[in-house]
């Protein structure tokens, strides 16, 4: 698995505002595109059976040649290997623009690049991003073989977004260089662990680090209507001196900058096996006092320059094959209940995740666009000093 910095997917739909990305002179959009069974644009397919079948599917995503991705580091939820599948089984190139980037990066890309060649075809949002995106009508609808099969809730009706592989808020810890690793949140406020606790990105930004403010809220009495209380805990945790500002990527921790990080248990378990060959004994726990759990979404770019490839992308990604390759990531993909009822599932790959007691529950919509507000008006603030 190569490292490469960990993607920062927002969880929110405007959490900060940030600069969009620069045009490009270059790409215009393609003069054909592919068509479906009757000869309509493959844009317009809402379903396999709209190309007449998943053989007439492949072969008009193969005509187009090329999938637009965009903000898929290999190392995220095992997408290497996702990528590297796709591209076997079919003979199409994934292009990957910036894989570091976030959730806003990703929709800026759909709406300043529209009509042109190098636009994202296909999206990986964080949640409250993918509802953002939804209403502001960006998303194509389009419902993969497995739709029936993704939990509701877990899903637009219309087919505009569904889930896709979701985790917990855990931390990580470098056992090398602590001495004894904190598993909860209130071992955080230790001073042992003075310069040490980072978070994976800018909460106003990245999906891990606003999943982990909310998570510490739950920890000391907040709730999804009240994630004022993470807030007041990072303000303590920065006056106490523990928080450190660096932004935890593998790159901080391998050189010691980061020897605890509050990130996704998918991201820091694949990190555990990564570091092992690099000398570092990187321990994961998810807190007992402040469980979160929350998905990513994928959706289709109502604008796809390769809209026959976005879909084909979709099928895959929903397939048995795809969702296994998310779990031997660490990450609980949305058809695991589905596929373990079905005998589909890796019982290996699921024997590794990191263990969680109870059932998780999620917020809804409206309590995430409050905390998104609160979040950009109060973070800077909280760490300021």
């Amino acid at each position: 698995m190569t490292v490469s910095l960990p993607r920062t997917a927002v969880r929110g739909g405007a959490l900060a505002v940030v600069a969009a990305l620069a045009l490009s002179a270059c790409g215009a959009a393609p003069e054909s595109t592919s068509t479906t069974a009757d000869g309509k644009s493959a844009a317009d397919a809402t379903s396999v059976a709209d190309f007449g079948g998943m053989s007439q599917l492949v072969a008009a995503a193969k005509k187009e040649g090329t999938l637009n991705a965009i903000a898929l580091p290999r190392d995220w939820a095992n997408y290497g290997a996702l990528i590297d599948g796709f591209e076997e089984k079919y003979g199409i190139k994934v292009a990957v623009d910036n894989p570091d980037g976030s959730s806003q990066d990703e929709i800026n890309a759909v709406t300043t690049r529209k009509g042109q060649s190098r636009a994202p075809d296909v999206l990986d949002l964080g949640s409250s991003f993918t509802l953002s995106a939804a209403q502001q009508g960006l998303l194509a609808p389009y419902k993969v073989a497995a739709f029936a099969d993704i939990p509701e809730g877990q899903k637009d009706p219309k087919g505009q977004w569904f889930n896709d592989y979701g985790g917990y808020i855990s931390i990580g810890c470098d056992a090398k260089r602590v001495t004894t690793c904190p598993t909860t949140f209130a071992d955080l406020l230790k001073p042992q662990y003075k310069g040490q606790v980072a978070l994976n990105g800018n909460p106003t930004k990245s999906g891990s680090a606003f999943g982990g403010v909310w998570a510490a809220s739950l920890a000391n009495g907040g709730s999804f209507d009240d994630i004022q209380p993470g807030l007041d805990f990072f303000a303590k945790l920065k006056k106490s001196g523990n928080y450190t500002p660096v932004e935890s990527t593998p790159a901080t921790v391998q050189k010691g900058e980061t020897p605890i990080s509050i990130d996704w248990d998918y991201l820091n378990a694949g990190y555990a096996d990564e570091f092992k060959s690099k000398g570092v004994d990187w321990k994961v726990s998810v807190p007992s006092d402040g469980k979160f759990s929350q998905y990513y979404s994928q959706a289709v770019n109502k604008d796809a320059p390769h809209p026959a490839a976005a879909r084909l992308w979709e099928e895959y990604l929903y397939s048995a094959e795809g969702q296994n390759l998310w779990l031997k990531g660490y990450a609980r993909p949305a058809l695991m209940p589905a596929m373990e009822k079905a005998g589909t599932l890796d019982k290996t790959a699921a024997a590794k995740l990191p263990e969680v007691s109870g059932t998780p529950s999620f917020p809804t919509e409206a309590q995430q666009d409050k905390a998104k507000t609160v979040l950009a008006q109060g973070w800077a603030k909280a760490v300021s000093g």
